[in-house]
């Protein structure tokens, strides 16, 4: 680990009062104040003031100043989810009959807020295949007013080319978001290649503990307290200081977890996409995915998640084989210590997922700490079923 890097998640932000070497947590609902002009001066300034929590607390400013400087930005804003994260940062710059260009196959929750809650409101959108970033350019109409990234989307990996995305916005005077969890700060810095605002499902990879469920915003001054001011303290999907304390927390081994799981995770890969019973894997990092030069190029080091495919002829031989893993939980999410898998069969039927595009036969794995000859003795056996 870099002394930059230990500093900032061992130390920036923090102020050890008493000598504590953990961040202390400040569990209070509200602050007090010792005079009415003082009480009036924070609540003038909430934004950067410790009134109530439902805004700022000591144990947030900690948390935010650290992932800020982890993303490379000037400010950071939490919220109780990744999807309130993503609802605040497009809600706070669109309006009635604005247009936004979202890549297609996004987090199925961003594509309900944009599909479906912010149609009812006069916002349009475009889905656009972003493996060509001229189709964004193509999809921009005269009241398009953002670029909404995902790189690489959460089941089937396909990346953008995130320089030249924010090109086509700045050449059209657009914002740009990015869902940045997949590759962590630590593995993609998109703020560095010019966008405005990075969104974490902090649930993922920052918490690591998979027992908190948490949102995170980075981006300038400015852009925070326009989001603070309206769409957070507004409709009040911030997170609980316990969960910003995990989180801290799960700060302090993200860097041991991110190189663990880029060790262990292409073996896995290179295992299945051997195996006659696999058709493809879908893997940024694996030599087969058509984008794996980018992803070298705007990724440090591989990620723990791929899809692959089964060479199933109906849905009972995919199910059959999840049910036979003794090693993978069948969970959703990803990030922490345990490995995971989530067949894309468990969407079908169900009125909150209606992926058309997702292929039954595909199947998500995550790839926790464990070691790598167990996942894949048990992948092994598994397969034989089919």
């Amino acid at each position: 680990m870099s002394d930059s890097l230990s500093f900032i998640l061992n130390e920036l932000g923090e102020e050890h009062p008493h000598g504590s070497v953990a961040t202390p947590l400040y569990q209070t609902s509200m602050f007090a104040f010792e005079s009415v002009e003082q009480m009036r001066r924070a609540l003038a300034e909430e934004t950067q003031s410790y009134f109530y929590t439902r805004g700022n607390n000591p144990t947030f400013t900690a948390l935010e100043r650290k992932l800020a400087a982890l993303e490379g930005t000037e400010a950071a804003l939490l919220f109780a989810s990744g999807s309130a994260a993503v609802a605040a940062a497009v809600m706070a710059n669109v309006e009635q009959g604005s247009h936004v260009v979202c890549v297609q196959k996004p987090y199925s929750w961003t594509n309900k807020l944009l599909t479906k809650l912010l149609a009812r409101f006069g916002v349009e959108v475009s889905m656009v295949d972003g493996t060509r970033p001229e189709n964004f350019a193509q999809a921009i109409r005269p009241n398009t007013r953002l670029l909404y990234l995902e790189s690489p989307n959460s089941f089937t990996f396909e990346l953008q080319d995130i320089v030249a995305c924010v090109a086509v916005a700045r050449q059209h005077g657009l914002l740009t978001i990015i869902d940045n969890s997949y590759a962590t700060p630590l593995n993609q810095r998109p703020a560095d290649m010019g966008v405005d605002i990075v969104v974490h499902s902090a649930s993922k990879y920052i918490g690591g503990h998979s027992d908190v469920v948490a949102g995170i915003l980075c981006c300038s001054q400015a852009m925070r307290e326009k989001i603070f001011s309206s769409e957070y303290m507004t409709l009040g999907g911030v997170m609980a200081p316990f969960s910003a304390w995990l989180l801290l927390r799960g700060l302090r081994t993200l860097a041991l977890r991110v190189e663990r799981v880029a060790q262990t995770t292409p073996k896995v890969v290179d295992f299945l996409a051997r195996h006659p019973k696999v058709e493809a894997v879908l893997y940024p990092f694996h030599p087969s995915h058509p984008q794996y030069e980018l992803a070298k190029k705007q990724m440090k080091r591989p990620g723990g998640m791929f899809s692959f495919r089964l060479r199933a002829n109906e849905m009972a031989e995919v199910e059959r084989f999840c049910n036979r893993l003794q090693r993978f939980l069948l969970a959703c999410s990803w990030g922490g210590y345990e490995s995971l898998i989530f067949p894309a069969c468990t969407l079908y039927g169900s009125a909150n997922y209606q992926n058309p595009w997702l292929d039954w036969r595909l199947v998500r794995v995550y790839i926790g700490l464990e070691d790598a000859d167990e996942l894949i003795a048990d992948l092994r056996q598994a397969l034989e079923c089919l």
